[in-house]
């Protein structure tokens, strides 16, 4: 299961694990959001609101797709947020770990706050 993030700057794809938001996600496609920054984290809300997955984690590998239920957000981590320590991705709370992102997670960093962000299936 794939999906692709663009942006005004760029785009990535994703590799998504079969899990129940995941799957959630990929109904929901294609939609649009506008993004959020976070120290080295982009996140943006969805259309759909699962609950919290036994799996969940906090602390993730960069480059992870998470999906922030407190938010009914997309977390796409690449580096430290404000409350990591060191150099790990610190999510704001635990969050269902979705996939990855196929390449190198740093070009995350030219999304811009506010930037319109588009969501879609890879065929």
């Amino acid at each position: 299961m794939k999906i692709r993030i663009l942006w005004p700057a760029g785009s990535v794809t994703a590799t998504l694990r079969e899990t129940p938001t995941s799957k959630a996600l990929l109904a929901a496609l294609p939609f649009q959001a506008n993004a959020h920054t976070w120290g080295q984290e982009v996140y943006f809300r969805t259309p759909v609101s699962p609950e919290l997955e036994s799996d969940a984690q906090q602390v993730v590998e960069p480059g992870t797709v998470a999906f922030w239920t407190d938010g009914d957000s997309l977390a796409l981590p690449f580096g430290p947020t404000p409350i990591s320590r060191g150099d790990e991705c610190r999510l704001a709370g635990p969050c269902n770990l979705l996939g990855t992102i196929d390449g190198d997670p740093s070009v995350l960093g030219s999304v811009r706050e506010g930037a319109a962000i588009r969501v879609e299936a890879v065929d």
